[in-house]
């Protein structure tokens, strides 16, 4: 296993990649073309999609998806790491975090929530889950803005960030803020 970058350099953080020769036990032996021929995977090494890190020590410690990571005032952001903290919030049954184009610091991290049984969506449980947050994250990783929503799901149950990173990238260029949307600064109590 390897950590590359783009230019295909060996990095303590980058994409995992996997040798392909001799391919890996269990790895695919390529993608199946339209006339249904196997193509064979191209190339010294399979990209996974997945960003690890790796210690002084070796160890590696899983960052996110690589389509998903975006950078907030040019600190790289993992959803993953976020939406764990979420999830550790009595109130959230479900997270999702996209990034929120926001014109000082490129993009903030936004969560989109679903809220557990018995928990209603408004500015006491908005705040609540921003005080936990605040407890949890460090100053730069904290999430800015949060909207109460069903999140939209593929046929096998993931959540479809795409569509959530869209209709974010779309309100913010029309200046629109949901009736469930509740922003950090809007909390003098989080000043």
């Amino acid at each position: 296993m390897h950590l590359i970058d783009s230019d295909g350099k060996d990095q303590d953080e980058a994409e995992i990649c996997l040798a392909l020769d001799p391919p890996p036990l269990g790895l695919m032996r390529g993608y199946q073309g339209d006339d249904g021929a196997i193509v064979p995977l191209a190339g010294e090494v399979y990209r996974t999609g997945d960003v690890a890190m790796r210690d002084a020590d070796g160890h590696f410690t899983y960052v996110g998806r690589a389509d998903d990571l975006f950078k907030s005032s040019d600190y790289r952001i993992s959803p993953f790491e976020l939406e764990s903290a979420l999830i550790e919030h009595p109130a959230v049954v479900e997270a999702a975090i996209v990034p929120s184009p926001d014109p000082r610091r490129l993009a903030v991290p936004k969560a989109f929530v679903a809220l557990a049984q018995g928990h209603a969506p408004g500015r006491a449980t908005a705040l609540s889950i921003f005080l936990h947050l605040r407890a949890h994250l460090a100053p730069f990783k904290r999430v800015r803005r949060l909207e109460f929503a069903d999140l939209p799901k593929t046929i096998s149950g993931k959540i479809r960030r795409v569509e959530l990173r869209a209709a974010e990238r779309a309100r913010r260029a029309a200046g629109e803020r949901g009736a469930l949307e509740f922003w950090e600064e809007d909390f003098s109590e989080l000043k």
